[in-house]
């Protein structure tokens, strides 16, 4: 599947439910369904800055594809990890950098965070978009 046809089946499922307590439950469903991370990159190294939950996030090239694995400890903070790596594991750096996440303003997200919540965001997406350009940069020095 495209990018595209992943955002929108996230943007259909998430308009399945009425109020945003079903939403926040499927988010909570969706963690259970994360690609985990190896245990061995559970560390400090790996943590996202700017989180208010631990999150720990791995990125490897496979192929010209960046693959994303993660976790938290945090089960809502799983669901909004794997609402980004659902959309982003498995692409080219440059579509990763490209890719505006748009899908997340359609689907309510962000509104409907707590402010620690949406700077934890912020900052997942801003290392998923780290580790792509740094596999760019790589990658055009090679």
């Amino acid at each position: 599947m495209t990018m595209k046809e992943i955002e929108q089946e996230l943007i259909s499922e998430f308009e399945m439910f009425d109020d945003w307590m079903d939403k926040y439950n499927y988010i909570i469903e969706l963690g259970k369904e994360l690609p985990m991370i190896d245990p061995q990159y559970k560390t400090p190294e790996y943590l996202i800055d700017g989180c208010q939950s631990q999150v720990w996030l791995h990125a490897e090239l496979q192929d010209d594809k960046v693959l994303f694995t993660a976790d938290s400890d945090a089960i809502i903070t799983k669901g909004i990890v794997n609402l980004l790596i659902r959309v982003l594991s498995g692409r080219t750096p440059q579509e990763i950098i490209d890719n505006d996440l748009s899908y997340l303003d359609a689907i309510g997200l962000k509104e409907h965070l707590s402010p620690t919540r949406s700077n934890g965001l912020a900052s997942m997406i801003k290392q998923i978009k780290m580790y792509a350009i740094a596999f760019q940069a790589k990658a055009q020095l090679s």
